[in-house]
């Protein structure tokens, strides 16, 4: 996050700022609160792989791909390089749970080193080369009149405020 800040991954994979959470209201004001919520709403309601059945993680959503899918740390460990990676994935609307952080799991989603993709959508699965746009650099681009995935010039720009 110091060195590339919050942004997307091949416009598929929303790596979400981290924000503290407003004691008073429980509020954020970004995306990594409202996901959170989220997540914790999904984890409630949908089913979860063996073993996740009895488990009462503190779910931090710090990822949510374009098929709505949620990534989150359980953070119920003391050590948060220790925290593991749980994924709501919605087209099968499963909780797994990844015994490894997030950038290793974001390594092996790129390098394919799953036995299955994790997610709803293989846009990242097995990709060797992605691109990651940071949210100020995408709002730069679109700002001028461009794609930003493409650089082309975008037909769309301007008709929505940002």
């Amino acid at each position: 996050m110091e060195v590339y800040g919050p942004g997307t991954i091949q416009e598929f994979l929303v790596i979400q700022e981290p924000e503290p959470k407003d004691a008073a209201s429980g509020a954020g004001t970004g995306g990594m609160v409202s996901e959170t919520t989220n997540a914790e709403m999904a984890w409630a309601e949908f089913r979860k792989e063996s073993g996740l059945a009895e488990v009462e993680p503190l779910l931090i959503a710090w990822g949510v791909s374009a098929g709505a899918d949620i990534l989150c740390w359980d953070a119920s460990g003391v050590d948060p390089d220790a925290w593991p990676v749980l994924v709501w994935n919605r087209d099968d609307t499963v909780w797994r749970r990844y015994e490894c952080g997030m950038v290793e799991f974001l390594q092996r989603v790129l390098a394919a080193e799953f036995d299955e993709c994790p997610l709803s959508g293989t846009n990242i699965w097995g990709v060797t080369s992605v691109k990651y746009l940071p949210f100020g650099e995408e709002m730069r681009l679109r700002k001028a009149g461009l794609d930003p995935w493409t650089g082309e010039p975008d037909p769309y720009a301007g008709m929505f405020p940002m």
